[in-house]
């Protein structure tokens, strides 16, 4: 098969991987190296060589935005519809299917219970009043309500902590499908420490999250509504009760590596149903999303899920240097659990990543955007690792619009624009600006340790320091198709910048 994709020809590792006939089949992506090529290649080859109806072959990525971007380049290329589905739609068909209608939860309901929870709902029993103020290790009082309430307008940011950490433990509860029935075995796993100060505030850590996921799931239960996590999981229990209308042959999921324990259940039945072959694409060095129930063992040890499991890689880049993603490269596979790759690209660029020291940020920001601008006249991506780090940059000068563009008053022809590192992944710009690179407990990396009760509904088990962060600055450095430029305070810098001046000085731009 020669056929051009997009107006490209596939490099021979592309061309290997879509004429594989495998039954399972893990397709390891570097960054840039053209994995929605790759997949287009497939499609074109069990269409037009295989003769495979395009209704048969499942094809799923994980966000909306990317599955209505890669259904558009499959009318574009081929032009014939085929669905691409995100696992929620594809779970939505599958009830839809067998006559099951439900109304969908709205995304923030468990957030919204858990802070109804602190700042209502508990006032009516002084029993978890009481369990509150023992987490946090305060004295007993005789007026429970009077103490709670002092307590909670007083330690606001305590609350917010462990609001989230709630939120997060019920998340994983569920997409990593432990239930009800499973508290009890985690009380009993938390009595195994040696330390009682540590199993009384885990007893009372599980004691107020179970409470909190009663109140949840009997919210949903009374609205007759499901969230997105039992959406999959009612899917799944369909395809095993009754199979499955679409006799699906080939099946090929994007982004594999943010998969969680559920999402891999549901593909695994459809497989039982139809015997389909698939195909899963991802890239171990860009997983970033673990606290949305992301297990990272599903994609490093696919042949341990899926027996005789071919692995195959795409190593060549087109969007960074070759000096880039040496760099890149080396330092996200510090943690040797990362799949190896060779990463190769023919575009070569001198000193692609430069350091730019400040003891002002403000100003140092504005003189870095207008050098970008005079020399090359290109767009600029700015990368934080928060939300609001761009307001570290930017002053009155600037105006930041809604969808992240950023207007600089004196001269408007700079195009910028701000995202999150998380919202960065798959996407590429011109030149590169990371910020916020402080050694600070909300800095790049973020030192805020997990709490280690996430240890019983987290499949998660890394140990390497900052195992996912590291991926996370590999994602933010690897988005440029030409300099990434480093904005690090003169004092205070981050662990990573060190890390990097340490390896490699010598292939690095220093500016002091």
């Amino acid at each position: 098969m020669n056929d051009r994709i997009s107006g490209y020809y596939l490099d021979s590792e592309q061309q290997t991987i879509v004429l594989d006939k495998s039954k399972y089949l893990l397709v390891v992506a570097g960054a840039g190296s053209g994995k929605t090529l790759t997949i287009l290649g497939k499609i074109n080859y069990l269409v037009k060589y295989q003769h495979m109806n395009p209704a048969d072959i499942l094809c799923i990525s994980f966000t909306k935005k990317a599955a209505d971007s890669l259904k558009e380049k499959i009318r574009n290329e081929f032009h014939y519809e085929m669905p691409v589905y995100t696992f929620h739609k594809l779970s939505l068909e599958i009830l839809k299917e067998n006559n099951k209608t439900y109304d969908i939860a709205d995304s923030n309901l468990l957030e919204n219970i858990i802070h109804e929870f602190f700042r209502e709902t508990i006032l009516h029993d002084p029993y978890p009043m009481r369990l509150v103020l023992k987490y946090f290790q305060m004295s007993k009082r005789k007026n429970i309500k009077k103490s709670y309430m002092e307590f909670y307008r007083h330690n606001l940011n305590k609350f917010v902590m462990l609001e989230r950490l709630l939120s997060t433990f019920i998340h994983l509860l569920k997409c990593n499908h432990y239930a009800l029935k499973d508290f009890s075995l985690f009380l009993k796993e938390a009595k195994k420490t040696i330390f009682y100060s540590k199993y009384k505030k885990e007893k009372q850590f599980l004691t107020l999250a179970l409470n909190i996921y009663l109140i949840y799931e009997r919210y949903l239960e009374t609205n007759q509504e499901i969230d997105f996590d039992d959406m999959i999981m009612k899917a799944t229990d369909q395809v095993k009760d009754n199979g499955i209308q679409k006799k699906y042959q080939y099946i090929i999921i994007d982004e594999y590596q943010d998969t969680s324990y559920i999402r891999f259940q549901l593909i695994k039945e459809i497989i039982n149903q139809t015997n389909a072959k698939l195909m899963v694409v991802g890239d171990d060095f860009q997983s970033i999303y673990r606290f949305t129930g992301c297990d990272l063992s599903l994609f490093l040890n696919f042949q341990d899920y899926f027996q005789e499991a071919q692995v195959k890689k795409i190593q060549n880049t087109y969007r960074n240097s070759q000096e880039l993603i040496q760099i890149a490269g080396a330092f996200v596979m510090k943690n040797k659990k990362q799949i190896p790759k060779n990463l190769r690209s023919s575009k070569t660029l001198s000193k692609p990543i430069r350091i730019i020291y400040y003891d002002h940020i403000k100003d140092a920001f504005k003189q870095l955007i207008q050098r970008i601008y005079s020399e090359r006249n290109q767009p600029i991506l700015i990368l934080g690792r928060n939300n609001h780090d761009i307001y570290f940059v930017l002053d009155g000068d600037f105006k930041l619009k809604e969808n992240g563009d950023i207007i600089y008053k004196e001269n408007p022809n700079i195009k910028m624009y701000y995202l999150t590192a998380h919202k960065s992944k798959g996407l590429e710009e011109e030149n590169v600006i990371i910020i916020n690179l402080k050694n600070e407990l909300l800095g790049f990396p973020n030192q805020i340790k997990d709490d280690k009760v996430l240890r019983f509904v987290s499949k998660n088990n890394e140990k390497y320091p900052y195992s996912e962060e590291r991926r996370l600055f590999y994602v933010a450095l690897t988005r440029t198709k030409n300099y990434v430029y480093l904005l690090v305070p003169n004092k205070n810098e981050s662990v990573f910048v060190k890390e990097l001046k340490r390896r490699y000085f010598k292939e690095l731009v220093i500016v002091k």
